[in-house]
């Protein structure tokens, strides 16, 4: 039995990937446990998982949705998440995975453990790293699209040329950014990185994981080295309770397939005035809807509009007409797998670019978080159902978006022997 240690942070779409791994590992006989921030310890061991806690709090930053406003800033929001949120907890963190790993066989990195990898420097434990969407990779060939400005447009079809010297600034501001880490890693005894954390640095030489489907991404030869993409292990999140079953069974089964809305766990704590957008777009186009809301809506729901805090996504997108999404990799995954046409509405971080790669498939169209209204959401809509293209190639992708987790669990067991 092998004890595997996987460190993350952020939303339920940084962590239910390394849930559904975890599980594929205990199926195997092996011991995950998962160390990260104390919102997720409830979740985690509710699937029979072992927790670890891992600093900070929540409550060191004033909650979610105080989070969420802050890194969602288009412009500020990278800078606040490393300099704010990451680089002053390095030593809580070193401690805390270090303790996590004692007796481990392997550890698995998420892009922000930034001090996971230290405790497998120093310590001599094999690391992992993993990746769960594209833009991560950083690839000059190809090339991610880093924001729904226009300027990022300009950049990415500047070529490979461009691209590079755009990265080199891009490393240059994170070294910046990571000097309290270069002096921890002196702290520690251990040689000054070559390269940033948020780029090269974040990749171990063993074996890097690229958690999202293959449809969307192929490999390029200037990824890291032994590199894998497994496709996006798939975990849901909690099971409806019996009466969220029946009242979604009846509303679904009371008219013809509604459009969804889902902006997924952490973009949904900034909606602000979207789910009104949303209603009125749907009532515009003669729709029902489903609205996927995260915290209860106050207002009164018009006839064919049902909302729910939450329900797994593995449930109600295959039940739709059309998936209105953030475009976070796991909820693009999910609605993939489910074969029904989208329309994506990204915020910021790799969202943009996995808008861009639905689109490129496809599948859907896109219009950024910021330029949404009620009358835009209900025209792309109503292009989206004109054109029965999406419908038609959502239908064909669907059969390649497999489950990760078996892939991923095998990778990791091979990586230990």
């Amino acid at each position: 039995m092998k004890r595997i240690v996987f460190c993350t942070v952020g939303s339920l779409g940084d962590l239910h990937p390394y849930i559904a791994i975890a599980k594929a590992l205990m199926a195997r006989g092996h011991h995950p446990v998962i160390t990260t921030i104390d919102r997720h310890q409830s979740v985690i061991e509710a699937q029979g998982i072992d927790y670890a806690p891992l600093r900070p709090g929540e409550a060191s930053f004033g909650g979610i949705e105080a989070i969420a406003a802050k890194l969602f800033d288009p412009l500020r929001g990278p800078g606040i998440l490393i300099r704010e949120m990451v680089m002053p907890y390095l030593r809580e963190q070193y401690e805390d995975i270090a303790k996590a790993a004692e007796g481990a066989d392997l550890l698995v990195t998420h892009p922000l453990t930034m001090s996971a990898p230290l405790v497998g420097q120093v310590t001599g434990l094999p690391w992992v790293s993993t990746v769960l969407a594209p833009a991560s990779l950083m690839s000059a060939i190809d090339r991610p699209l880093l924001s729904s400005a226009p300027w990022a447009r300009a950049l990415r079809m500047s070529g490979e040329t461009g691209h590079r010297v755009l990265m080199a600034l891009a490393e240059w501001v994170a070294r910046r950014w990571e000097r309290p880490l270069e002096a921890f890693r002196i702290e520690l005894g251990l040689p000054r990185s070559p390269h940033a954390a948020l780029f090269r640095g974040q990749f171990s030489t063993r074996l890097t994981l690229a958690l999202f489907p293959l449809v969307i991404a192929a490999p390029q030869r200037d990824w890291p080295a032994h590199t894998i993409v497994t496709g996006m292990p798939r975990f849901d999140g909690q099971a409806m309770t019996p009466a969220e079953a029946a009242t979604l069974s009846a509303f679904l089964t009371d008219g013809e397939p509604p459009i969804v809305f889902a902006l997924g766990s952490s973009v949904v704590m900034i909606a602000g005035d979207f789910w009104d957008k949303a209603i009125e777009a749907a009532s515009r186009l003669g729709r029902r809807a489903l609205l996927l809301t995260g915290t209860p809506l106050a207002q009164p729901l018009p006839p064919g509009i049902k909302a729910f805090d939450y329900l797994p996504y593995s449930r109600v997108f295959p039940a739709a007409c059309a998936v209105v999404h953030q475009a976070g990799i796991g909820t693009l995954t999910q609605a993939l797998a489910a074969g029904r046409p989208q329309l994506a509405v990204p915020v910021a971080f790799d969202q943009p670019d996995n808008a861009r790669r639905a689109v490129a498939l496809g599948v859907g169209r896109a219009v950024p978080m910021q330029k949404v209204t009620a009358a835009n959401l209900a025209r792309e809509l109503a292009l989206l159902f004109s054109e029965p293209s999406y419908a038609r190639r959502a239908k064909d992708v669907a059969p390649e978006i497999v489950d990760g987790s078996a892939r991923a669990a095998d990778a990791l067991l091979g990586a230990i022997a």
